[in-house]
């Protein structure tokens, strides 16, 4: 997966710290405001653009707790160092002010723009997270196994309704999903609702019930455009070429089939529902003012540098 596009699906898998309680709000925390770098670091958007939540996904596990990355549910994200590279030039330039929650906020922004979708104003001034659990994620992250209610109340719970989650799920037009996720639907049997001009592929893809899970086996989301951020993903669902079981149901349950086909008819409906949703679900909670810390350095929090 390239550095674009890793820092788009980094955001979408919303760090849990974005999805923790809010810390009691402080007087003279102006909180997430645009252009917050303006006086304190006039340069860092430009370096973040040029070189490509709380950022607590980019932790390193400890002896004692498990990080969010090494979980089931973040497999597949890799290229995590370009993250430090975009650190090290921005501490060059203005050390100890901005956030990797930030640089991780501001790169998904320029990312999903590199790769075809809308520009999305987002606001700054997140802080970091020190600690980073695997639990979390559990609790607040659905999982592509998980039905589409589950999906649609884990989202709810952040302020996404039900337009917003088929927006954000528009997502999987980019990039590959990874055998060891899918195989469940092709093996001991063909799930016969997939669409069987696409299922031939698939197997050839994953020819392994179980999948080896260094290897780098993979199907495409989208064969038609697969690293251009579209509404094609909805044409796919539709015609049954889901990956994933989420993608079946959301093209099939009641809720979400009226917002897929209109997305699937109109792009410029699709990416208003995502520029939305992805403005939600990046202000969700995050840490401001004097909480939390500016990290030296982002896979290790301050005190452990």
């Amino acid at each position: 997966m390239g550095a674009k596009a890793f820092f788009f699906f980094a955001l979408l898998s919303f760090s849990a710290v974005s999805l923790r309680a809010a810390f009691a709000e402080d007087e003279e925390d102006p909180g997430l405001v645009m252009n917050f770098y303006k006086d304190a670091c006039p340069q860092a958007e430009d370096i973040i653009r040029e070189q490509s939540c709380d950022a607590s996904l980019l932790l390193d596990s400890t002896r004692r707790i498990l990080s969010e990355k090494e979980t089931d549910r973040s497999f597949g994200l890799r290229n995590f160092r370009y993250l430090d590279t975009i650190k090290e030039a921005v501490e060059r330039e203005c050390p100890g002010v901005v956030s990797c929650a930030d640089i991780l906020v501001l790169s998904a922004r320029d990312g999903i723009v590199s790769l075809g979708g809308p520009y999305i104003p987002l606001k700054t001034g997140r802080r970091d997270g020190r600690k980073s659990r695997a639990d979390v994620i559990e609790q607040y992250l659905p999982d592509h196994n998980e039905s589409i209610s589950v999906v649609l109340e884990r989202f709810a719970a952040m302020g996404i309704d039900t337009p917003g989650v088929v927006a954000l799920l528009g997502a999987h037009s980019v990039g590959r999903t990874h055998c060891v996720k899918l195989v469940h639907r092709l093996y001991p049997e063909v799930d016969p609702v997939l669409n069987p001009d696409h299922v031939e592929h698939m197997l050839h893809k994953c020819p392994d019930s179980i999948p080896d899970p260094k290897a780098v086996q993979y199907v495409r989301n989208d064969r038609g455009t697969p690293m251009i951020l579209d509404n094609n993903y909805y044409r796919n669902i539709l015609d049954n070429k889901g990956l994933l079981i989420v993608d079946h149901q959301l093209a099939t349950d009641k809720r979400t089939k009226p917002y897929v086909k209109k997305m699937a008819k109109s792009q410029d409906y699709f990416f208003k529902e995502f520029a939305r949703a992805i403005t939600i679900l990046s202000e969700n909670n995050p840490l401001t003012g004097n909480k939390g810390e500016i990290r030296k350095q982002c896979n290790v929090a301050n005190k452990l540098h």
